[in-house]
């Protein structure tokens, strides 16, 4: 199963001949991980690396899962 990944973070919609479109870049999932990754090893600074990305990725993912409700 897929993850939901929340669309693009910074979208740029995107106008030409062949009308209008939206191109993507970093998905707002990627864009709350290494958001909250900055804070983990910022407070953690001893924490292993794959610890820390495992991590902002679970909090990625319960924030998009908290923008449902």
């Amino acid at each position: 199963m897929e993850k939901n990944n929340g669309g693009p973070a910074f979208p740029q919609y995107i106008i030409s001949n062949n009308g209008a479109r939206v191109d993507g870049g970093m998905t707002l999932r990627d864009y709350f991980a290494a958001k909250a990754m900055q804070s983990i090893a910022e407070a953690r600074p001893n924490t292993f690396i794959d610890a820390i990305a495992e991590l902002a990725y679970k909090l990625a993912d319960a924030m998009l899962e908290a923008r449902k409700e």
